[in-house]
């Protein structure tokens, strides 16, 4: 690898190691074993390099999770399993996963006083918005209405957040992929037809 790939493996590994805030500019350096004076040169600070780590890395989650999910899709399942299937799925990843998560949420304040990283986190919920809507409808993402991102793509990534953060405090009463699947159904039969 060069100096580069080696900046972004060595601030992964920082990031899962010691998070976001914690993680110095000696730490990347270290960890890489390249000077500190790389990071300035490939990425200009070390808040750019954590950046590029951080969306590297829930790049390659996101596609982890699309395998998943395109393993779920092909069992031949009812819709309602393979939504459990995904789920158990999503809650696995996030035990697997849990330093990833915890600099992601990290990431998430630190956005407010960083208009690029906030930038590059929105790009990512966008797509996971419209690659989960793909998933739960059915078709190609390109095709996916905006709509349906922005209904179906966004509750099911508010609830990835939310139970991310309970199994993150409390993994031993977070829900299980069955308890979210009837948790929805219990939700949907209090609404009725639309216009109810």
């Amino acid at each position: 690898m060069g100096n580069r790939e080696d900046l972004l493996a060595g601030a992964r590994r920082c990031l899962e190691e010691k998070g976001w805030a914690r993680t110095t500019v000696r730490d990347i350096s270290a960890a890489a074993g390249v000077s500190m004076a790389a990071i300035g040169y490939h990425f200009g600070s070390r808040e750019a390099l954590l950046n590029a780590a951080l969306v590297e890395a829930m790049r390659e989650w996101g596609e982890e999770i699309g395998a998943a999910m395109a393993a779920v899709d092909s069992s031949g399942a009812a819709p309602a399993e393979r939504f459990e299937a995904l789920w158990e799925q999503l809650i696995a990843s996030i035990g697997e996963h849990r330093t990833l998560w915890l600099a992601n949420l990290e990431a998430m304040v630190q956005a407010e006083h960083s208009p690029e990283l906030r930038d590059q986190l929105v790009a990512g919920q966008r797509e996971g918005r419209r690659g989960m809507a793909a998933h739960l409808v059915g078709g190609d993402e390109a095709d996916i209405p905006e709509r349906e991102v922005r209904t179906v793509g966004s509750v099911h990534l508010a609830l990835l957040l939310g139970v991310m953060a309970q199994w993150l405090n409390d993994p031993e009463h977070s829900p299980t992929g069955a308890e979210v699947l009837a948790g929805l159904r219990t939700l949907a039969s209090q609404f009725g037809a639309p216009g109810a």
